[in-house]
């Protein structure tokens, strides 16, 4: 990182389950070369394709635990019963190395971070959250039953905790509407310029 190069960010990326937000991140990373993903760890095994250290860190659940126990993760979280998490050495090594860090996780994992970064200067520094949403449960409830791959019982689930997940909002530090995957992505990269420019994160020229 050069002199007046400001400082990376580490970027948190939530929504609702149908929100877009996976779609987002991949734009992201697809056209910023300047932005890395956080590997996250978990304890499910691999699928076909996937490499340990590229797409997760795979540990059984003795280590993951030894982890957890050490205060190691960021946040971390158990879905239909394997542990996923992000590893603070994960974040702070690519914070370090001067890239911009994106970690795409849900409204509890957030607030984690949020609560976390309160306790670590560099994080805090570094820490802009954004929430994306579509417009109306209408137009998220659509958007589920277009993907076509869950049962009634599971979207009418999914809507139960988009509504609770949706008004957690404003603990975000920006809320962005869903219009569509190019214009989403011109308002993260509107942010995201913004956040760069931040007088906490720029050299100050010299007078």
């Amino acid at each position: 990182m050069t002199e007046n190069t400001p400082s990376p960010l580490l970027i948190v990326v939530s929504a609702p389950s149908g929100g877009g937000k996976t779609t987002l991140c991949d734009q992201l990373l697809a056209i910023r070369p300047d932005m890395t993903r956080a590997v996250t760890c978990t304890t499910r095994d691999p699928r076909k394709g996937e490499k340990d250290g590229v797409d997760y860190y795979f540990f059984d659940a003795g280590t993951f635990l030894k982890r957890v126990q050490a205060g190691n993760f960021l946040e971390h979280a158990t879905v239909y019963g394997q542990s996923y998490g992000t590893l603070k050495s994960e974040v702070l090594g690519k914070l370090r190395a001067g890239k911009d860090v994106l970690l795409n996780i849900d409204v509890q994992g957030a607030a984690t971070v949020r609560k976390c970064a309160e306790d670590d200067p560099e994080l805090k520094r570094s820490l802009v959250t954004v929430f994306l949403t579509p417009p109306s449960a209408a137009i998220l409830e659509q958007r589920l039953r277009k993907r076509g791959t869950d049962p009634e019982a599971v979207i009418h689930k999914r809507l139960g905790v988009a509504r609770q997940e949706v008004a957690q909002w404003k603990n975000f530090d920006y809320l962005l509407i869903s219009r569509g995957i190019a214009d989403d992505l011109v308002a993260m990269q509107a942010i995201i310029g913004a956040e760069k420019q931040r007088v906490t994160r720029v050299t100050p020229p010299e007078f």
